[in-house]
């Protein structure tokens, strides 16, 4: 009987651990964002992996139009640049390690976004050249320290992406050396990729409160908020 009771225990403990937990809706992927709304941002000049030693001032020059147009108002990246290197921190890695505590007493932004360049350049091959770029981004809130969003991009554009011939491959890589001598292939693929980095509806910035469509992009979001 005991043994018989023993076996059923085990039986039971068996098909529980066995039996799938139930799964949890999703959070929404802006939950943090919406209660920490900003309205203030400060660009910091991107920390550089890659090996561009220009990339982060190249990507900077790039960055205010788009958090701009999502409706935030920006601080001037080059007065930010500056009033960094003025006091000492001569490079974006350096800047990145100033207590977000000491940000928010001396220049009082809502959130700060911090971007890391991973990869950027250009490579050149026989009849094939592409342009890479990769950046990560996160916004922190500087009163409460919180992430409260991040994304990672990378993008990689071809010069023969259109080419249907070998021949057109051909002519396509020698014009994009001959170009790039002169205008710099990343500054435009930077901008298509600010586009799926900000701009997407799906996990891009939220609309600030300086866009007109602020408040109906607000309730979209918090009423799926769990």
């Amino acid at each position: 009987m005991k043994r018989l009771i023993i076996i059923n225990i085990m039986i039971i403990f068996y098909l529980t651990g066995c039996t799938p937990a139930p799964t949890k809706k999703p959070k929404n992927y802006y939950s943090l964002y919406l209660q920490h709304m900003p309205t203030s941002i400060l660009i910091l000049p991107p920390a550089n992996h890659s090996m561009e030693v220009m990339a982060p001032y190249m990507y900077l020059s790039t960055i205010t139009q788009p958090v701009a147009e999502k409706g935030y108002y920006v601080y001037p990246v080059a007065v930010i640049d500056a009033l960094m290197k003025e006091n000492g921190l001569t490079s974006p890695e350096e800047m990145h390690q100033i207590p977000l505590k000491k940000i928010k007493e001396i220049i009082d932004p809502d959130a700060v976004l911090y971007l890391s360049i991973k990869e950027w350049g250009t490579k050149y091959k026989l009849i094939d050249s592409q342009t890479i770029i990769q950046i990560s981004a996160k916004l922190v809130d500087t009163d409460s320290g919180y992430t409260i969003w991040k994304k990672e991009q990378r993008i990689v554009k071809s010069s023969t992406d259109n080419a249907d011939s070998i021949e057109q491959m051909l002519i396509a890589a020698l014009l994009n050396q001959v170009i790039s001598n002169f205008i710099d292939p990343t500054l435009n693929v930077a901008h298509k990729l600010n586009q799926n980095l900000f701009y997407n509806a799906k996990d891009g910035l939220l609309l600030g409160q300086h866009h007109p469509q602020y408040q109906e992009n607000q309730k979209h979001w918090r009423q799926q908020k769990q």
